[in-house]
């Protein structure tokens, strides 16, 4: 019981929501202890239970985990990075079906037009720069402001997202590779540019925003096989000297965002 209440100025402020933070917490643990107070405030039951029915359902976790989370954890992932990685947002049904089509595009096209080979292997390294600039930020992901509020914010869930995509794009690309009318050698030439330009655009992604970070990458990567078929040809950007020039890259960089995230 208490023998203050609240004056009907403070209360219409409260209810206005234009009251400061710390009086209105002060209105709010006076409400929990005075029942008179409590009935002068007005609300809607329907619109208060579906309030709660909607956090219950973002909040909850549902029975039954995705089967990509139950795939991490099978795999050894720890369960809230596991979670955490499956509701990626580039990890989507739509996604994943639209780089089976561009790499699907590039393998016909190559058997068709043995000459378009190269189509394939400037478009795999693309993929995952593209899936990278999806992955992390509050334009693309719906929960980032909740994501934000937790110890795994920033570069650590960047760093988890962007392995998984790569992984995943990795992944259909390498099913695809055999596909192609080409050499075994050849038809892997994609792996190391793509490896360089998914570790660019992390290394990157410190100083800037990731989709910016990722799209400089992008035309980075364009500019070298641009500059190559210019001077040698075709297939110049992926031969043995700049094979082994995306893998000093990538290592260099690979060390530099482990020691940073260490860090």
């Amino acid at each position: 019981m208490t023998n203050w209440h609240i004056p009907d100025n403070l209360r219409e402020r409260y209810l206005a929501g234009t009251l400061e933070p710390a009086p209105a917490m002060s209105v709010e643990a006076h409400l929990e202890r005075c029942a008179s107070c409590r009935a002068a405030i007005p609300y809607e039951p329907g619109w208060l239970e579906d309030s709660w029915r909607r956090l219950e359902s973002r909040l909850v976790p549902g029975p039954r985990p995705s089967p990509a989370e139950r795939i991490l954890r099978h795999g050894g992932v720890p369960d809230h990075l596991a979670r955490l990685v499956a509701a990626t947002p580039t990890m989507s049904r739509a996604w994943l079906v639209a780089v089976v089509a561009a790499l699907a595009f590039a393998v016909l096209a190559a058997r068709e037009a043995p000459e378009l080979m190269p189509v394939f292997l400037v478009v795999a390294p693309v993929l995952p720069l593209a899936g990278i600039a999806l992955a992390y930020g509050p334009r693309v992901d719906p929960a980032h402001e909740l994501m934000a509020a937790t110890p795994m914010a920033g570069p650590r869930l960047l760093l988890a997202r962007a392995v998984a995509v790569l992984v995943a794009a990795t992944g259909l690309a390498a099913i695809a590779a055999p596909l192609l009318p080409a050499p075994p050698g050849l038809s892997a030439a994609w792996l190391l540019p793509s490896l360089a330009a998914g570790s660019g655009c992390l290394a990157l992604s410190r100083r800037l925003p990731v989709p910016i970070a990722a799209f400089a990458m992008g035309g980075l990567w364009l500019a070298i096989v641009g500059t190559g078929l210019v001077l040698s040809g075709p297939l110049a950007a992926f031969g043995p000297p700049a094979q082994l020039g995306y893998a000093g890259v990538a290592l260099l960089l690979i060390l530099r965002i482990r020691k940073a995230s260490t860090s």
